[in-house]
């Protein structure tokens, strides 16, 4: 499995799905399809998107170290 990190070429609003689907070996589009109808049902999904989003970080910044 590949770490959590947004990438910075197919991203959409915020790239968490892309970071999702990387992470888990599908589609982007397939990940994106699955949050659009997991919104039908109640709960914070908005709420754990922008999370994650500020969660995750950027793939540029994910690579670089500190020192």
């Amino acid at each position: 499995m590949n770490r959590l990190a947004r990438p910075t070429d197919s991203r959409m609003i915020g790239g968490v799905c892309a970071a999702l689907a990387r992470r888990f070996g599908t589609s982007a589009t397939t990940m994106r399809v699955i949050f659009l109808l997991s919104c039908l049902l109640p709960g914070p999904q908005f709420l754990l998107y922008i999370a994650l989003w500020i969660l995750f970080p950027s793939e540029g910044k994910a690579t670089r170290t500190a020192w």
